[in-house]
């Protein structure tokens, strides 16, 4: 592959953090409008769960799948059709009718799946030097978006009179602007297939650092997902309002921002990153505590600004590791293909069950607990993950 000029890469560069916007903002502008979209519907919470579900669910069956696309067409060409899909999920998914909710919403998570998994194996490619600063303009760009949604989709609703369909569908012009700004990318002479490497490509379910960085994502995703789509209830029932949590579940993203870019340098820096781990997890836990037994504003303000950071950590190690843990873009492809499949098979239990356990239980205290014990099995997986090593070479 030739070269790329530098404004070829700034191009590039570009249409990677439009792709990124798109990767969680229609997802996270889901959360705020929950009870609106369970009352329009007359959901349960445990069918309202689905909802948040859904997408992940794409992700677990999907994500597999998105090395082989990237082998057959190109990373290029498979990421350009993955916006025009997002784009007309985001549309179907605001039109009225339970059914075209939950088919939109299964192709947002079947295109954002193929973004998750071929933008890192697409940076290690073509920024082989630069991973940690790419990796964390990448996660930057998407959780930033993904904290913008949280903090405006329901005061659109309660303060600009739209409907919550409107206030979702918004994020179609982002998905636009991303689907016209990666055309120069299909059209670029540099333009390759994952190919080059096909022969030194390692089978990752037959690692088990494979499988530790695999659970490790899965986890800190199940946490962060569960969080994202109840959140705004367990604040209600502590008194505080839809607006303020919505503010306060973008206040944890905000939060995430920072420190993804951050903590993808620092692990771009060092050969083990199991200290960042027990940082991460750590304050994770702090959080859920927080969470779990206070009731005031600002100590729960306080907690989500933990979980936030503790996020920046577990994610941005979560991408990081299919760079650092391989020798090459087809596995980084391929370890990313597998661990967000596995992941988001867990993490798509998260809302699900969080709700039914609500159900069940009647109050917020049991999904709560659950999501601290997952915290000690998420710090065992990241130990595993840090730990200096090459998938493929003896683990």
């Amino acid at each position: 592959m030739k070269e790329r000029t530098t404004r070829q890469s700034i191009i590039l560069l570009i249409g990677i953090v439009l792709i990124a916007t798109n990767l969680r903002a229609p997802l996270t502008s889901v959360g705020p409008l929950i009870e609106n979209i369970s009352q329009s519907y007359q959901l349960n919470s445990t069918t309202a769960g689905m909802v948040a579900t859904t997408p992940l669910l794409a992700f677990a069956l999907v994500s597999i799948l998105a090395p082989l696309n990237a082998r057959k067409f190109g990373i290029e060409r498979t990421l350009l059709m993955a916006m025009f899909v997002l784009s007309i999920g985001l549309v179907i998914r605001s039109l009225p009718g339970v059914i075209n909710l939950f088919v939109g919403t299964a192709l947002v998570g079947i295109s954002i799946a193929h973004g998750n998994v071929l933008v890192p194996s697409l940076i290690k490619r073509d920024f082989p030097d630069k991973l940690g600063m790419m990796t964390g303009i990448y996660s930057v760009a998407m959780n930033l978006a993904g904290a913008i949604a949280s903090g405006i989709s329901l005061p659109l609703v309660n303060k600009w009179g739209v409907t919550w369909q409107t206030s979702l569908n918004i994020w179609v012009v982002m998905s636009v602007l991303a689907l016209l700004a990666w055309i120069p990318q299909v059209k670029d002479k540099t333009t390759v297939k994952i190919v080059s490497e096909i022969k030194d490509k390692t089978n990752m379910w037959q690692s088990h650092l494979a499988w530790k960085i695999s659970a490790f994502m899965g986890l800190q995703s199940l946490v962060f997902y569960s969080l994202l789509a109840w959140i705004p209830q367990i604040l209600s029932e502590k008194g505080i309002s839809g607006e303020t949590s919505g503010m306060l579940l973008a206040l944890m993203q905000i939060f995430i921002v920072p420190f993804n870019f951050l903590v993808s340098i620092l692990a771009g820096r060092v050969a083990d990153q199991r200290r960042l781990v027990i940082w991460g997890v750590c304050l994770m836990f702090l959080g859920l505590v927080g969470i779990t037994l206070a009731d005031g504003i600002v100590i729960n303000a306080i907690s989500l600004s933990l979980i936030g950071i503790s996020g920046g950590f577990t994610f941005s190690l979560s991408m990081m590791f299919f760079s650092l843990r391989t020798k090459n873009a087809v596995d980084a492809a391929q370890i990313s293909g597998m661990a967000q499949s596995i992941g988001y098979l867990l993490a798509a239990a998260g809302p699900l069950l969080f709700g039914l356990l609500h159900d069940l239980s009647g109050t917020w205290l049991t999904p709560m607990w659950s999501l601290w014990l997952l915290a000690g099995v998420l710090l065992w997986t990241g130990l595993g993950a840090g730990k200096i090593g090459i998938i493929g070479e003896n683990n």
